[in-house]
């Protein structure tokens, strides 16, 4: 589990086929993996990634296919930059708000303007995503947690402080870029549990 706050910008070590799948190797920069071990989680611009011989400032990760198809890893060059979080223990602040790690697709930029000393990002997402994005709600953008300032059809927005642009991949973007989408957790057990189909199973066992 996750916070959406982003630790740091690590880079994209190398990327090497592993049969259909692939192995990163990933440079942690300032973050210090001390006391991290083979197995522990980390979240890599948003995608929940399991480390393998983590050394001080470095580790390796194979991501599936699946990972490859669903998030923006397939398409990360080797020198790039991804956003970086260790897993939350359990006696550390819930600085955003509960993040798994497991992306539920892709948003798009569709663009980006100042708004004083911010920036307002506007995203679009898929069809079967969009219902689950509300304003003042919350999503996760390459593993940053953010706040929806204000949602219409397909779109939504969100207010990047100068501080997030700058320790995030997130200021880096161009109008078209597409970024690792999380949905609130809460909205995803909502739905499941307001699903009429289950509520009707359950009144014909009882």
């Amino acid at each position: 589990m996750f916070t959406g706050i982003v630790e740091t910008m690590g880079t994209l070590v190398s990327k090497t086929d592993a049969g259909g799948d692939c192995r990163l190797v990933i440079d942690t920069g300032a973050l210090s993996l001390a006391g991290c071990e083979t197995g522990d989680s980390i979240s890599v611009s948003g995608a929940c990634l399991t480390m393998l011989d983590p050394e001080t400032h470095r580790f390796t990760a194979d991501v599936s296919r699946e990972t490859l198809d669903l998030t923006i890893l397939g398409g990360v060059a080797e020198g790039q930059p991804v956003n970086l979080e260790l897993a939350m223990g359990v006696h550390d602040r819930m600085g955003g708000h509960l993040v798994t790690g497991h992306v539920d697709g892709l948003a798009k930029l569709v663009s980006r303007y100042q708004d004083a000393r911010a920036e307002r990002f506007e995203f679009e997402v898929p069809s079967s995503l969009a219902k689950y994005v509300a304003r003042k709600g919350s999503v996760c953008l390459d593993g940053v947690s953010l706040t929806v300032n204000g949602v219409e059809g397909k779109r939504f927005d969100v207010c990047l402080i100068p501080h997030t642009m700058e320790i995030t991949t997130l200021g880096r973007l161009q109008p078209g870029d597409a970024v690792n989408l999380e949905v609130d957790l809460i909205a995803r057990y909502l739905e499941r549990l307001m699903d009429p189909e289950l509520a009707e199973e359950d009144t014909e066992a009882a």
